[in-house]
């Protein structure tokens, strides 16, 4: 397991956080929650991610950003995020444990989830897309953009996945 979201702060947080919202699955009937994590490919990439094949989300130190961490459950997806340099939705990956305490942490209440790469995007989504989509504009990563990690709603899960030309 690769302990690596400690790449800079923003107002004092690493720049590793995840969220979430409740939202119905179009595909089935099941409560799914859905996240996008974003991460500088220069100091974690979605590359390094698949090359791993799993990584403990570590270094969240933004307390919005650790209670979205412990609501995150075992099964859910979660969009991957080129921030910085690339500024792209480049993978899906989905959780695969629920959160627990975060081994990195010296102090305070910290939370980690482990991810596991599910599938690279076919076509990344680009933020320039993303600003510019009716249903994606709204997203969270446009509105709080110094926010490393956010909700996404099922519409804009779905968005996203036709805009990638990618099929679960």
């Amino acid at each position: 397991m690769h302990t690596c979201h400690s790449a800079g702060s923003i107002q004092g947080a690493r720049l590793s956080h995840c969220t979430r919202v409740n939202h119905t699955l179009e595909l089935n009937s099941m409560s799914q929650n859905y996240w996008l994590v974003k991460q500088e490919p220069e100091a974690y990439s979605w590359a390094s991610f698949l090359k791993e094949g799993r990584t403990a989300w570590t270094g969240v130190r933004n307390f919005q950003a650790r209670n979205n961490l412990r609501a995150m459950k075992k099964g859910e997806l979660v969009f991957f995020y080129h921030s910085v340099s690339e500024k792209q939705v480049v993978g899906l990956a989905r959780v695969e444990r629920d959160a627990y305490p975060d081994p990195t942490a010296t102090e305070g209440d910290w939370s980690v989830v482990d991810l596991v790469p599910v599938k690279t995007l076919k076509k990344p989504v680009s933020l320039e897309t993303i600003k510019t989509d009716r249903i994606l504009k709204g997203m969270p990563l446009v509105r709080q953009s110094r926010l490393s990690v956010t909700p996404l709603t099922a519409a804009q899960f779905n968005r996203l996945l036709k805009l990638s030309e990618t099929r679960l």
